[in-house]
């Protein structure tokens, strides 16, 4: 390595967050911000990485996509028989993190995670390119497997299957739908005196408070 990641820094900065003169509820806020997101990151604004436990307690993540949302909280998709999939199913909960550099913008999401109802799946499924229904059925998310060739004579067979007809959903695929007990807002400022909003689900009512940096 030549370069020595200890001296790799980063001033932020952006405007000062008030947390009296923030929405009552976090979902409002979050729509603001990922708005603004989409514009300045693109195609990557909707990242977030999703973090899990597995039985034993270890905990994984990874960067999976957000495709909905509402005041349910944050809907995602994918193989219910992967990593994952598995450790929902034990510990069902979860948090997710996006992280906005050219906003200086993170936001912290912690809840209970649920599968959405077969037909919200459906919807999303039958709205995704071909190519992506497909690959919901090819790939085995997460199994061990000998080689790339494995994956590519899977996916032959599986468009020889549904050659000229409508492919469906896989009984394995689906959404996940993530229900915020906690949300918090950072926004980078000079001198690491970050601001940080924290919203906590208590009862029915969110309550908001500020943190220290």
């Amino acid at each position: 390595m030549t370069r020595d990641i200890a001296d790799i820094r980063r001033d932020y900065e952006g405007g000062h967050l008030d947390a009296d003169k923030m929405p009552d509820t976090p979902l409002e806020l979050f729509e603001e911000w990922l708005t603004l997101a989409l514009e300045s990151e693109g195609l990557d604004g909707n990242a977030m990485t999703l973090a899990t436990v597995d039985s034993q307690g270890m905990p994984h993540a990874r960067i999976v996509l957000l495709k909905g949302y509402d005041q349910r909280g944050l809907t995602f998709y994918t193989n219910y028989q992967s990593h994952k999939g598995s450790e929902l199913a034990n510990v069902p909960q979860a948090a997710v993190v996006f992280w906005w550099p050219s906003l200086s913008r993170q936001i912290r999401v912690e809840g209970e995670v649920i599968q959405v109802l077969p037909e919200e799946s459906d919807r999303y499924f039958a709205s995704r390119p071909r190519e992506s229904q497909l690959g919901a059925w090819v790939a085995t998310q997460s199994v061990e497997i000998p080689d790339r060739e494995w994956i590519e004579r899977r996916q032959e067979r599986f468009e020889s299957a549904y050659a000229d007809q409508d492919i469906p959903r896989p009984a394995h695929w689906g959404g996940y739908l993530i229900m915020p007990r906690l949300m918090e807002f950072w926004q980078g400022q000079p001198s690491r005196l970050h601001d940080r909003i924290r919203y906590e689900l208590r009862g029915d009512a969110w309550s908001r408070y500020r943190l220290a940096p």
